[in-house]
């Protein structure tokens, strides 16, 4: 248990980190390497590229789920994937900690004291809201309303760039079984000319491969790691709404360590009064 002067004197909160995720930069480089391997090996890498293939999957892709978003949603889905590769996020068990403290120091100085470290906050702007609601005297249940409904609303917009990561998945592939078809189609027109079957076979060929790549190696997986980093964020300003909410509500930090760790996995728990 820390020192009870140090506890009600001041607060320890850092900014949340961004750091680089290495599991993606890792599943992104072996996979897409060892398929580059496969073509190197098989002797004929330069049979893989195709130009209309890719003008066909790739910019059609783009532009059918486009058909499904706001022009604004897709002009931001560019930071969709530095957001997978570069993860900003706080341990829910540190925010825990420091969720505690707060509680302390109004439990041993009054909610008031809590302004003494509102400018610590400013880095961790959903908790600084919620510290700042207390000081302001609203009750603890608006509190949660007022947190809860502003949670609720970036997992909308999480859930909105990864629906575009899965619709451009949902896409890809049908993007490749068009350009199969107009490369048989091109194929059976021209069967008298044998110098063309085979730009033609090539079309119908790749664009079917490139479809799948895109869709299985690409946009799917980078839509499970939009969802696991929301889903972290959504745990850590669970935390920060139950410790606002609770300060608000003036109940005793003891019983806000037990409700906290309801809500935290196994292996995140706190135990910050033993």
């Amino acid at each position: 248990m820390a020192d009870a002067g140090e506890v009600a004197g001041s607060v320890s909160i850092g900014a949340a980190r961004t750091q680089l995720d290495l599991a993606t930069v890792i599943g992104l480089v072996a996979g897409f390497g060892l398929v580059a391997a496969a073509l190197v090996l098989g002797g004929a890498p330069g049979a893989f590229v195709d130009i209309p293939s890719v003008l066909i999957v790739i910019i059609g892709t783009l532009s059918i789920t486009m058909v499904s978003y706001s022009l604004t949603e897709m002009l931001r889905a560019g930071k969709l994937f530095m957001k997978t590769m570069f993860f900003s996020g706080r341990d829910a068990s540190e925010a825990a900690m420091q969720v505690l403290q707060l509680a302390e120091i109004a439990r041993k100085s009054g909610v008031l004291s809590l302004q003494n470290v509102l400018e610590d906050l400013k880095s961790e702007q959903f908790l600084y809201k919620g510290i700042s609601l207390v000081v302001d005297g609203t009750p603890g249940e608006e509190v949660e309303v007022i947190m809860r409904r502003d949670m609720n609303s970036t997992l909308a917009r999480h859930q909105r760039s990864a629906g575009i990561m899965r619709r451009a998945a949902e896409v890809s592939p049908a993007m490749g079984l068009i350009g199969t078809l107009i490369g048989l189609v091109q194929m059976l027109g021209n069967l008298e000319d044998p110098s063309s079957i085979g730009p033609s076979m090539a079309v119908a060929l790749l664009t079917t491969f490139y479809g799948a790549v895109m869709a299985n190696m690409l946009f799917l997986p980078l839509a499970a790691k939009l969802d696991r980093n929301s889903q972290e964020e959504a745990l850590t300003n669970s935390v920060f709404l139950m410790g606002a909410a609770s300060i608000g509500r003036q109940e005793n930090p003891r019983r806000l360590e037990m409700l906290i760790n309801s809500v935290l996995p196994p292996a995140k728990r706190v135990s910050f009064f033993e």
